[in-house]
């Protein structure tokens, strides 16, 4: 059929009859109405766009009238005009619609989490995701990352701060604002609510943790000392003592880290809470307790296994509940020991603050601001912890003059 030079009309389109094969009414402009063989009317428009010739479908007629494909024709010559094609345009959006349905938070939380897992030991991959499954996934899981609002992250940290759990909220902020993060640098988002959301979140009041003065010490190791049964229990409180490293370090402690040639123990870097190895020197009394502990635990991979689960560590409560029987649940805990061996070596046996800092494993920088070593110092620090464990003999020597009758 030859193409029409005028426009069409309502009348010749519902007069339009099936052939057997399609026909095509032109309106103009591209514009045309198929008539197909079973005498479907179809409105289509041919373009050409970046030099190509193309087609493209509007509706079915009469559902879609002559008036309305011809608005849509305009419409889309104008794009045209423009340089968009109007077909890819809607294919592009259509796309992004969907990988904005797909990019969910917590879909991309997961892919954050992955990408950490050389980085991270698999008890902490566990740690950030139970977290953020049981605070967050909720509230912002099911949602498009590109979606959320400042206003919902922070109504989802406020909700751990209601139950009081004020430093999982800190920590959780922290993990949702690397989520954020991480979908910026994959282009996942343009934007990170969750930043400076630290400012507005509620602080707990300084609390400092219990721990013995220096003149509580002797009826402390008095009291240690008088302890009847739990006998690992009480050469791990020992241990801490002469160590003074953090609890979670010394529960998890295998033999294997111990060095009983050099005297050392080898903390590995994943069970510190800087990330990084850590070196305690073994004075002579810690290697005597070491050895004594060894006849009782030493068949096993750890120092301290748990009651009921041997491949397990003991639980982190056993030294403080020992602590607690003793009578001093209120002046100390097991990280308290920490601070008085801080105290002490600094005040009464005036050691170097940067030997005392180094074993207390905390971040030590040199003059050019280059964090030292674990290795930094070591023969001082194994001089000055053997000066500690002589200390604490002395103490626990005045503890059993002054408290006779107790056992020794």
């Amino acid at each position: 059929m030859p193409r029409r030079s005028k426009p069409l009309t309502d009348a010749e389109i519902r007069a339009a009859k099936p052939a057997s094969t399609a026909v095509r009414l032109f309106d103009g402009g591209g514009l045309f109405l198929e008539v197909g063989i079973t005498g479907l009317k179809t409105w289509r428009l041919k373009y050409r766009h970046a030099g190509r010739d193309k087609k493209t479908t509007f509706g079915a007629y009469p559902d879609l009238s002559l008036a309305d494909a011809r608005a849509l024709r305009d419409r889309f010559r104008l794009e045209l005009r423009d340089g968009v094609d109007p077909v890819e345009r809607r294919a592009a959006e259509a796309e992004a619609a969907q990988a904005e349905e797909r990019d969910t938070f917590a879909r991309l939380a997961e892919e954050w989490i992955d990408s950490m897992r050389e980085a991270w030991s698999p008890g902490h991959l566990d740690q950030v995701r139970t977290s953020l499954a049981n605070d967050v996934f909720p509230e912002l899981g099911h949602r498009p990352i590109r979606q959320i609002q400042r206003q919902e992250v922070l109504a989802a940290i406020r909700c751990i701060e209601e139950r009081g759990a004020l430093e999982i909220a800190k920590r959780v902020t922290q993990r949702v604002a690397c989520v954020f993060d991480f979908a910026l640098n994959t282009g996942r988002c343009s934007d990170n609510p969750a930043v400076r959301l630290s400012k507005v979140l509620r602080r707990r009041k300084p609390r400092h943790l219990a721990a013995l003065s220096s003149g509580e010490l002797p009826g402390f190791l008095a009291a240690l000392d008088a302890q009847q049964g739990q006998h690992v229990t009480v050469l791990a409180t020992r241990l801490l003592l002469l160590t003074f490293v953090r609890t979670g370090e010394l529960r998890a402690a295998r033999w294997d880290e111990i060095d009983w040639d050099r005297k050392l123990w080898a903390v590995p870097a994943e069970r510190m809470k800087m990330g990084e190895p850590h070196l305690v020197p073994l004075a002579s009394q810690t290697i005597e307790r070491l050895e004594e502990l060894r006849s009782l635990t030493g068949e096993g991979a750890l120092l301290f296994p748990g009651r009921l689960n041997f491949r397990e560590p003991m639980s982190e409560n056993t030294i403080t509940m020992l602590i607690r029987r003793m009578g001093y649940g209120g002046k100390t805990t097991g990280h308290g020991f920490r601070a008085l061996a801080r105290t002490v070596l600094d005040e009464e046996l005036k050691w170097r603050p940067d030997y005392i800092e180094h074993q207390l494993a905390h971040q030590v920088r040199d003059p050019n601001g280059r964090a030292y070593n674990r290795t930094t110092h070591l023969e001082e620090r194994r001089q000055m912890m053997q000066a500690w464990a002589d200390y604490l003999d002395q103490r626990r020597a005045e503890g059993k003059r002054s408290q006779p009758g107790r056992a020794a």
